[in-house]
């Protein structure tokens, strides 16, 4: 059925997709927070990252050619694939050769929960895992440093960023 759908079918479908399974991590989430509080919750999500970010670098370099040990480049190509990509607006700068600059510009669970005026999430903790084991297993070389995310200070650009690096 799906080869025979139109293009913006199918993107629809994508985003379709990306958000079941942004409220589904939110859902288990919340639904951990209320059995045992935010700090269970949120070492239960270090947890659930820890596991789900090789997986998910792994099939994005299956499915879209990106070889291992591809360095930098590759982490930036892997990046443009995540699940929630389509979601969030989010940008990549060159800084030189050896260090990449990663953005989220716009966050979906921030923004819904800036609208509802609330404070940024404070994602960070879990975001070092996330974004260290997705990008060690694009490349064991590439070490991760988070810039700035919740509930550090942000500018209005954007709610996170992390430097990727290499040794040359």
């Amino acid at each position: 059925m799906f080869e025979e759908l139109p293009r913006e079918t199918l993107l629809k479908i994508i985003d379709m997709y990306a958000k079941a399974w942004q409220a589904m991590d939110g859902a288990y989430f919340l639904a951990l927070e209320k059995k045992y509080g935010i700090d269970v919750a949120i070492e239960m999500d270090k947890e659930a990252w820890k596991i789900f970010s090789p997986i998910e670098a792994k099939r994005i370099m299956r499915e879209m050619g990106i070889e291992p040990g591809g360095g930098l480049r590759s982490l930036d190509m892997a990046l443009k694939f995540r699940v929630y990509a389509r979601l969030n607006k989010q940008s990549s700068e060159w800084v030189n050769d050896n260090t990449l600059i990663f953005r989220m510009n716009e966050c979906r669970v921030q923004t819904a929960r800036k609208r509802k005026g609330l404070p940024d999430f404070p994602c960070k903790e879990v975001g070092i895992i996330e974004y260290t084991e997705f990008a060690k297993t694009i490349d064991p070389r590439i070490k991760t440093r988070c810039i700035a995310c919740p509930p550090d200070p942000h500018p209005d650009e954007y709610y996170c960023a992390w430097e990727f690096t290499m040794e040359e």
